[in-house]
């Protein structure tokens, strides 16, 4: 099995409304998920979806298969993907807490890898990210 996530997180205020989308591809099967979160930061939904994208991951291919799955995390944004790959100190509090939930899911998988890459490798998980942003908007008013 091979499983390639890509995630994206996004505010609109920064922090403003927040929203995250992740495209999860298990064995050539497309996931495609956008949540709405509230009012966040960017930095915040970048990381929330990760932990969404890992979390759903293990749910659709069960918790005894993923201890055998290596999966790799695709995402724009360098900050997280560093301080995923050990390469960047967190000094907010609040972005501990994410690191660690994302940290936890990892132990979950044989292996996670997590990647950089350009905007414009990741557009199907920012497309997720503007439909959930652009869908709450539209309840609002």
């Amino acid at each position: 099995m091979n499983i390639v996530i890509h995630t994206d997180g996004g505010s609109r205020g920064n922090p403003g409304p927040s929203a995250l989308g992740a495209v999860i591809d298990i064995d050539g099967k497309r996931h495609e998920y956008g949540e709405f979160l509230g009012v966040g930061t960017n930095n915040e939904a970048e990381y929330a979806a990760v932990v969404f994208a890992l979390g759903k991951a293990k749910q659709l291919v069960g918790k005894e298969k993923a201890k055998h799955e290596e999966v790799q995390v695709n995402m724009d944004s360098e900050l997280i993907c560093r301080q995923m790959n050990h390469e960047y100190k967190i000094s907010i509090d609040r972005m501990k807490m994410l690191f660690i939930d994302v940290w936890n899911l990892t132990l979950d998988f044989k292996k996670v890898t997590f990647h950089h890459i350009p905007r414009e490798q990741n557009k199907a998980a920012d497309a997720m990210v503007n439909e959930a942003l652009d869908k709450q908007r539209n309840t609002l008013f």
